[in-house]
């Protein structure tokens, strides 16, 4: 499995916001990608997702997505941030979308 950093201070969030190679928009959440040498990543769940439990579920599940998929990605640094209708969800639902985000993005890796 390869390893990743969290991205952590706003300084590096709007850096991957400003400046990211793809964007693309699902209907539960909308995925940042920047083209780099190491693997970074960072999940962002504003106050619009619900309460402190909902926010960190959201967060939890687009956690899980990326590390079930960490080896079919392209180094870089990704921003996942979570949309209201991710909670209401399965999760291979929103795996689903997670993977289409990524080939509209590019950056999944040819197997």
């Amino acid at each position: 499995m390869k390893h990743f950093t969290r991205i952590k201070s706003s300084k590096e969030f709007n850096g991957v916001y400003k400046h990211s190679t793809k964007t693309w928009h699902s209907p539960y959440f909308v995925l940042f990608y920047k083209r780099s040498e190491e693997y970074k990543v960072g999940f962002v769940a504003s106050k619009k997702i619900g309460n402190a439990v909902h926010r960190n579920r959201a967060k939890r599940l687009l956690r899980a997505h990326f590390i079930e998929n960490i080896d079919q990605l392209k180094p870089g640094s990704y921003v996942l941030v979570a949309k209201p209708a991710l909670l209401s969800k399965s999760f291979s639902e929103s795996r689903k979308a997670y993977l289409h985000a990524l080939k509209k993005c590019t950056a999944l890796q040819k197997p």
